[in-house]
């Protein structure tokens, strides 16, 4: 479980590094007063707590998760893992402080956190394939 979930910790983080670098992400940090540097370790914090949560569901539940191969159903519980965050942290953070544009920085929110939860639940998918050895990704 633990090389699943540093695993997609680093996909996690280095995503969310390379979003980190664009305009679009300096506007959203602006507006929401999140300084870089304890992003980028906040970022490796909740990819390691997000991947242990996924990596200990694919290996609990694997058969009862509805998905061809070990990289779909991890993809899935990513999928699950966004629409929690983004229900309980994103929907309150965004709509219930004041912001100036609320839908829009929700919107960028949702997008950034689709493409960190994805490419942690790729490299776990992948990572599960690989070690397993009866499975192809």
């Amino acid at each position: 479980m633990v090389v699943l979930a540093v695993g997609g910790a680093a996909g996690f983080w280095l995503v969310n590094f390379v979003i980190s670098l664009t305009p679009l992400a300096a506007e959203y940090r602006a507006a929401l007063s999140i300084a870089y540097l304890p992003m980028l370790l906040e970022a490796l914090l909740g990819g390691l707590i997000i991947g242990m949560c996924v990596s200990f569901c694919l290996l609990r539940f694997f058969d009862r998760i509805p998905a061809n191969s070990p990289m779909a159903k991890s993809l899935v519980l990513a999928s699950i893992g966004v629409v929690v965050a983004t229900l309980a942290l994103d929907v309150p953070a965004k709509f219930m402080t004041g912001l100036s544009d609320p839908v829009r920085y929700f919107l960028m929110g949702t997008v950034i956190n689709g493409l960190r939860f994805m490419a942690l639940g790729a490299v776990v998918g992948y990572l599960y394939g690989r070690l397993d050895g009866r499975t192809r990704t």
